[in-house]
């Protein structure tokens, strides 16, 4: 094994899984959005709310454009892999960030395993978050007297793939 492998601070780790619907000023939308993520995962979610007027979009402060809904723990490795498999465990290199971060698209809900139709949703689509950490990372998090991470503590894209193949058994499709 290598000293990289042995070494407990440089396992990498799902830190949480972030489900998202934009519904824009469509408030039907919305709750039909808000049903399908309490569905999908028994946890009510959190409706987001525009801080920014946009008049050509007809956007106010205020207004609730979205919701979403953060995972963390069991929780979230329990449904990363019915999510992959909306995706056929296929993730393309465009899905990873240069951070630790794994985003990607699921157009139907319907793909997503365990997840059944329901004709007062309709068909919609979702986004989803992966965030990956290292242990260590609360140092950069932390109010009170936060620090800067050294630039081998930080996850990168190679490493994210890494771990998604090992954890998930996910394909990088070119």
């Amino acid at each position: 094994m290598t000293q990289e492998l042995m070494n407990p601070m440089r396992q990498i780790r799902v830190a949480k899984v972030t489900l998202n619907i934009g519904a824009g000023k469509d408030a039907q939308l919305l709750e039909k959005g808000v049903k399908l993520l309490e569905q999908l995962t028994g946890v009510p979610p959190v409706k987001t709310i525009t801080k920014k007027r946009i008049p050509s979009w007809g956007l106010r402060p205020g207004l609730p454009i979205g919701c979403k809904v953060t995972l963390r723990g069991k929780e979230a490795m329990d449904i990363i892999p019915r999510l992959l498999s909306a995706k056929e465990n296929n993730l393309s290199k465009k899905n990873y960030d240069s951070c630790g971060n794994v985003s990607f698209g699921i157009p139907e809900y319907i793909d997503i395993d365990g997840a059944k139709y329901d004709p007062e949703i309709g068909i919609i689509g979702l986004q989803v978050c992966i965030t990956l950490t290292r242990p260590g990372y609360r140092v950069k998090l932390r109010k009170i007297r936060p620090a800067g991470m050294k630039k081998s503590h930080i996850i990168n894209q190679d490493d994210a793939i890494q771990f998604m193949d090992a954890s998930f058994k996910t394909r990088l499709e070119e």
